[in-house]
């Protein structure tokens, strides 16, 4: 099985920036200053993007397959920020969402194997504008309603006009599996005219459980074929 991820825990000390209003004007007008603050993520979101399509170009050319099968991208919105900061007990300023919310910036990775989905985390951990903050690995250990993933926090350097800023960004990186499952569960949990239930909530359980297996002999296949991750 892959090698485990592992990193130090790291203190996160976030500094006034010159996007930011002054200290006195620190709290939120949500509305103008989520614009500020969405420019600033979706430029860390385009560096992550770039790096990615850049990976996945070379495995393209270099390598018999490619371990990337797909990426997509998404800020998150003004409300769910609001409501994530409420529910850590947070105040409405700039600096607590800088300093404690940091999946505001999301990517995805979609991989065919799961040896696929550690390779290209380790790609992305060793590039030297990229600081690794924390990894929270749902494959090895999933949620308890079977969803699985590996996510990713990180700070990537963006450059703009004046200054550079790290920005954090959440990355998660999945298998083709992992991913069709969580898009129905997501679905299907939130259907607004029929009550999600235990019953739901074990068959969807059941489900992930023999999409994990599947992946899981896939993955034995690839290693048969010689197309696990000491062939790249």
């Amino acid at each position: 099985m892959s090698e485990k991820i592992s990193v130090e825990k790291t203190v996160i000390s976030v500094e006034q920036d010159s996007f930011m209003p002054p200290k006195a004007r620190d709290y939120l007008d949500m509305d103008r200053q989520y614009r500020q603050l969405m420019y600033i993520h979706e430029a860390a979101i385009q560096e992550v993007v770039s790096r990615l399509n850049i990976l996945k170009g070379e495995f393209q050319f270099s390598n018999d397959r490619n371990p990337i099968s797909g990426i997509s991208s998404r800020i998150k919105s003004k409300e769910s920020i609001i409501y994530k900061m409420e529910k850590k007990g947070l105040p409405m300023t700039v600096s607590a969402l800088l300093g404690n919310i940091h999946d505001i910036a999301g990517v995805r990775v979609i991989c065919p194997f799961i040896e696929d989905v550690y390779y290209v985390a380790r790609m992305l951990a060793r590039q030297k504008s990229i600081e690794l903050l924390e990894v929270k690995d749902y494959i090895r250990e999933p949620k308890a309603n079977g969803y699985r993933s590996l996510h990713l926090i990180i700070h990537i350097n963006v450059d703009f006009a004046e200054r550079s800023m790290s920005v954090p960004v959440e990355i998660q990186i999945r298998t083709t599996a992992m991913d069709f499952w969580a898009g129905a569960e997501h679905q299907l949990r939130y259907k607004k005219e029929r009550e999600f239930t235990a019953e739901d909530e074990e068959k969807l359980k059941h489900c992930a459980d023999l999409m994990a297996q599947a992946d899981e002999e896939m993955q034995e296949i690839c290693g048969d074929f010689n197309l696990d991750r000491d062939s790249w």
